[in-house]
């Protein structure tokens, strides 16, 4: 089943559950699918909806960052939440050994050496953890710290 069609089953289910928490994460994502479709002016493939997904969840982690800096902990129980609802249509995340080995390969493939290299092998690394759910603030740390940034 494309991952639209999972959007779309999921949503009818939560209406029919009255689940309001995941139908309202879910008629959310379903509307940022719809426009990044109407943007491109066809429906999109799963790779593009998972792109979707993935910028949804990372705009809910930043404005996790900021409601707990403002104290709105009942702002950051909502967001976690919408996350975790968000999640299950995302691939498992990479892990640590998988991003190390990743960098690794990517900086043994562009020869970098300094901090100074960090765009070209990140730009190495990303295409390698395709398809893996990857955070790209971890990767950029890794990076930072085999280049000793």
């Amino acid at each position: 089943m494309a991952l639209n069609d999972q959007i779309a089953a999921d949503l009818t289910a939560a209406m029919k559950a009255k689940d309001a928490p995941r139908l309202s994460a879910l008629r959310m994502l379903k509307a940022a699918v719809m426009n990044k479709g109407v943007e491109k002016g066809r429906d999109l493939e799963d790779g593009e909806v998972l792109q979707v997904v993935a910028s949804l969840v990372k705009q809910r982690r930043d404005s996790i960052e900021q409601f707990t800096k403002g104290g709105r902990t009942d702002l950051v129980d909502k967001e976690t939440r919408e996350i975790a609802i968000l999640e299950h249509y995302l691939p498992p995340a990479a892990g640590a050994e998988e991003i190390e080995a990743a960098v690794s390969a990517a900086i043994a493939e562009t020869g970098a050496s300094s901090p100074k290299d960090m765009g070209r092998v990140m730009k190495a690394v990303m295409p390698k953890l395709a398809g893996k759910n990857a955070d790209g603030r971890a990767v950029n740390e890794t990076v930072r710290r085999k280049l000793g940034g």
